[in-house]
């Protein structure tokens, strides 16, 4: 598209990050937008401190990764297929646990992109407002970077590496380019998918560490969110047809990437290795075990991680007749649009947001214990 920025409410408008002047003209001080005003008046409600032991304590219940598992053993797709017949009691439980390694791994790398993003959007974005917002995003992002790092290497040691396709998609949304690519592709696909992880695994994981992590980084998310879906209220019924088009096919064919992609054995070769397990050989065993059917019946639960990135585009607007038979073929479309439009998390945002109030209420502040004399 020549319009780089498809947009139509100017608290969404960009000026080219290389020009700076534009962001010093008297007149955009006070041409500030009030959308963004109430999620930025929530940020200190929610506030926490991965490196303070009184949010979350990486020290406290050590977790035996050589005899339990972090989530239950199902959740290694692996492990339901002839791959476990090739493994010990204990090669299933290191490959169960290097599994959520990976998917902690590809986490914190998301992060680490919502963060380069959000920083990069404080240059571009002209509304005083919406620049303040991604300032916040960029600290909260920044947090989540600490907490995951801080939570993996407790656990073991140091993140792997990205897989090429959640790489590659970082890249291009973060990377100077669409601007609409990086609204929808990180507000809503990058965290949709999020969203639906972080339930998945708050309710599910052994570990109570992790459950602290992941409750307390939803509370945050729960505002990311928003953000994106402000700009698709805005500026989704105003599109032309070709800029709807572009919209919708980019956001399609991402949900494709990714479904097939993400966490397949090709992206977890380096796991594999560790139990002289050929990748190829394992994707055919996964081939063998679970049909696409499997993979529609998964996506009936509603935390499931695709299922969530759906309900986002559709709520969005995104998704019309168009692009309809592309979700359709995994989730009932109808059945989804007459759920209620809040995603699946947000209870548990809001609970640790009242947990977080209460910490943050009897908190003593960094440095006040130090007086200048």
């Amino acid at each position: 598209m020549a319009d780089r920025t498809i947009n139509y409410d100017p608290a969404y408008n960009t000026v080219d990050r290389d020009n700076f002047e534009a962001l010093v003209e008297v007149d955009r001080y006070a041409d500030r937008s009030d959308a963004f005003d109430q999620i930025i008046s929530a940020t200190e409600e929610h506030f926490w401190d991965p490196q303070d032991p009184r949010y979350v304590d990486f020290k406290k219940d050590p977790f035996d990764l050589t005899e339990s598992t972090i989530m239950p053993l199902e959740f290694c797709i692996e492990l339901q297929t002839a791959v476990a017949d090739k493994l010990d009691e204990g090669q299933q439980i290191r490959l169960a646990n290097q599994s959520t390694r990976f998917i902690l791994s590809s986490i914190l790398h998301g992060e680490q992109g919502a963060l380069s993003l959000s920083a990069a959007l404080t240059s571009v974005l002209r509304d005083p407002g919406a620049q303040e917002y991604a300032a916040n995003q960029a600290r909260e992002e920044a947090r989540h970077v600490t907490g995951f790092s801080n939570y993996i290497s407790s656990r073991w040691g140091s993140p792997l590496a990205s897989g090429p396709t959640l790489r590659n998609l970082l890249t291009e949304i973060v990377q100077p380019g669409v601007v609409y690519k990086k609204l929808v592709g990180m507000q809503m696909l990058i965290e949709g998918l999020a969203m639906g992880a972080f339930g998945m695994l708050q309710k599910d994981t052994n570990d109570p560490v992790l459950k602290n992590v992941v409750r307390f980084t939803m509370a945050d998310e729960a505002f990311h969110h928003k953000f994106g879906k402000i700009w698709a209220d805005k500026t989704i019924p105003s599109l032309t047809p070709e800029e709807h088009e572009s919209v919708e096919d980019w956001a399609a064919e991402c949900f494709q990437v990714l479904l097939f992609n993400l966490v397949n054995s090709e992206q977890k070769q380096d796991i594999y290795r560790e139990f002289n397990l050929d990748w190829k050989w394992v994707r055919e065993a996964v081939l063998e075990a679970f049909s696409d059917e499997d993979r529609r019946s998964n996506m009936t639960n509603n935390t499931n991680i695709f299922r969530v990135l759906i309900k986002t585009l559709h709520n969005a607007g995104i998704i019309t007749e168009r692009t309809r038979h592309v979700y359709g073929q995994w989730v009932d479309m109808a059945e989804l649009a007459d759920e209620h439009d809040e995603i699946p998390g947000m209870d548990v945002a809001r609970e640790a947001t009242e947990t977080l109030k209460e910490i943050n209420s009897g908190r003593i502040k960094r440095g006040a214990q130090y007086r200048v004399n």
